[in-house]
């Protein structure tokens, strides 16, 4: 009977895990857009054609996921569904490493099915991790990534060699050279493996796993030396000094979002039994030393992750989606330390069931409250517009999204929307591929794009692009204006994708 019930038991899990991870790539597939996705992809497709990051076009990130993404679409095509199914996959990967990881060692044995359902529901089915795991932003790799390295640091404490420790530096390296947001990692790994090493010489893992962090970021070393400034100003001047330009009252923003898991039902259940589970760990010292270590290890990296992403001004709650796999750790550690008193037997079938039910629940309003929302297909229809109207040889200024559907390189200076907002002296604008939002206005009034497509009513009011052209048409909820602007001197430039 015990045989068959943990068969019984290990199918289910199985069917639970497939079940996901089938509506995770699903869902990658058809519903996922996020608007920032866009110069991700520019940038992807701008190495493929054999442009550098920050030599030949600005990308304030670390080039990892974008040279992946290269890579997709030269092994594939230059399509969105290419980088979405490997995001979907890297999301699927994280929430089965993790859920595996309680079902093998959570402390209470009676648990660990129930408790490995649990991670396997709360990960796979957060909102956010499935509505921006899945984009082709580094978030999915990141999340996999920081999780195998996890995975990696725990087995290797254990054994007398140091190629796991290796191959967690390179997890963990990887992590950082895809998404800075990550960083935290890395020290947090390299700490508990001082302390908690149980096997084998800790010195020697500790200059492997550091070894290992370095080799990701060799093509940033090279960038390094080979264009230092626009290196440095692109993965670090940018992020400590110019992300907040233009924001207005950056510190309201962030209670706003630091404070938003207060009106999410998954992140205040998850994050109430998080806090349950480190109250459960601080009481109690009952289960063994090794098992405990590697729930303290979750817990460091959810804090010092969830600390560190809380500091980068402006934050988003979208960052916070690499911490969710540490922190369903604790909550099912919380999850157990609330259920075993309030149940009879101190069964975990119902909190968990509970729990589940929940994060199902609220998974399906969030899926059903954006069924309205902007997708690729709304953005094929605008791009399909641009191209319609715009000649041969006429340059036009819109979201990279459009650049990236049609298959165009942006003009010098759009590859990156956001770097408008910088007002730099001419000479680094010139350098680090910046046009100001002064600068862009005066192109646009002076007649150099043909054809200006935006999203955004203050851009349109800020540009009087009414006033300036002569057709317009509203597109999936965007604009698409066009013609030969009044007064302009025009321009001509590449053509349109045919």
């Amino acid at each position: 009977m015990g045989v068959l019930h943990r068969r019984l038991s290990l199918a289910i899990f199985i069917a639970v895990l497939a079940l996901i991870s089938a509506g995770v790539l699903v869902y990658s597939e058809t519903v996922s857009f996020v608007w920032d996705e866009g110069f991700h992809l520019v940038a992807a497709q701008l190495i493929d054609a054999g442009k550098t990051p920050y030599i030949d076009f600005c990308f304030p990130q670390p080039p990892l996921n974008a040279y992946l993404n290269a890579g997709l679409m030269r092994l594939f095509s230059q399509n969105w569904h290419v980088t979405h199914a490997a995001a979907g996959l890297f999301v699927v990967g994280a929430m089965i490493l993790m859920a595996d990881f309680v079902r093998r060692r959570f402390p209470i044995r009676e648990w660990r099915m129930a408790a490995a359902l649990v991670v396997a529901t709360v990960v796979g089915l957060d909102v956010v991790v499935v509505q921006f795991g899945t984009s082709a932003q580094a978030y999915g790799i990141g999340m996999f990534l920081a999780v195998a390295a996890f995975r990696c640091m725990v087995a290797g404490a254990e054994r007398p060699r140091a190629w796991f420790s290796l191959a967690a530096g390179l997890l963990a390296g990887s992590a950082g050279a895809s998404t800075l947001l990550t960083a935290p990692i890395i020290p947090i790994l390299l700490v508990w493996l001082w302390i908690y090493n149980r096997d084998g010489d800790r010195r020697i893992k500790a200059i492997v796993f550091i070894a290992g962090v370095v080799i990701p970021f060799a093509p940033v070393f090279w960038l390094l030396v080979k264009a230092r400034r626009q290196t440095f100003f692109n993965v670090v001047e940018y992020q400590a000094l110019f992300r907040r330009v233009n924001w207005g009252d950056v510190g309201a923003h962030d209670v706003d979002v630091l404070s938003d898991w207060l009106a999410s039902t998954q992140a205040l259940v998850m994050g109430l039994l998080a806090i349950a589970g480190l109250l459960y760990l601080w009481k109690n010292r009952h289960c063994e030393e090794t098992r405990r270590s590697e729930i303290y290890l979750a817990a460091w990296l959810a804090i010092g992750l969830g600390v560190y992403i809380a500091t980068a001004h402006p934050t988003f709650g979208r960052y916070f989606v690499f911490m969710i796999p540490f922190t369903a750790v604790l909550a099912v550690i919380g999850l157990y330390s609330v259920g075993s008193r309030l149940t009879a037997n101190g069964r975990p079938f119902w909190p968990a069931a509970v729990v589940i039910a929940l994060t199902a629940l609220s998974f399906g309003k969030a899926l059903f409250d954006d069924r309205n929302s902007t997708t690729w297909k709304d953005y094929q229809q605008i791009a399909d517009q641009v191209k319609k109207v715009t000649p041969p040889h006429k340059l036009y200024y819109a979201d990279e999204l459009v650049y990236f559907l049609l298959r165009q390189a942006p003009p010098s200076g759009m590859e990156f929307s956001y770097s408008h907002k910088l007002q730099l002296p001419a000479q680094q604008e010139r350098l680090y591929h910046i046009v100001s939002l002064d600068e862009l206005k005066k192109q646009v009034a002076a007649g150099r794009f043909y054809t200006v497509q935006t999203c955004k009513d203050e851009f349109i009011d800020d540009f009087r692009l009414d006033d300036l052209f002569p057709n317009e048409k509203d597109v999936a909820d965007c604009w698409v204006y066009w013609g030969e602007v009044k007064g302009g001197s025009g321009s001509s430039g590449p053509a349109v994708a045919k």
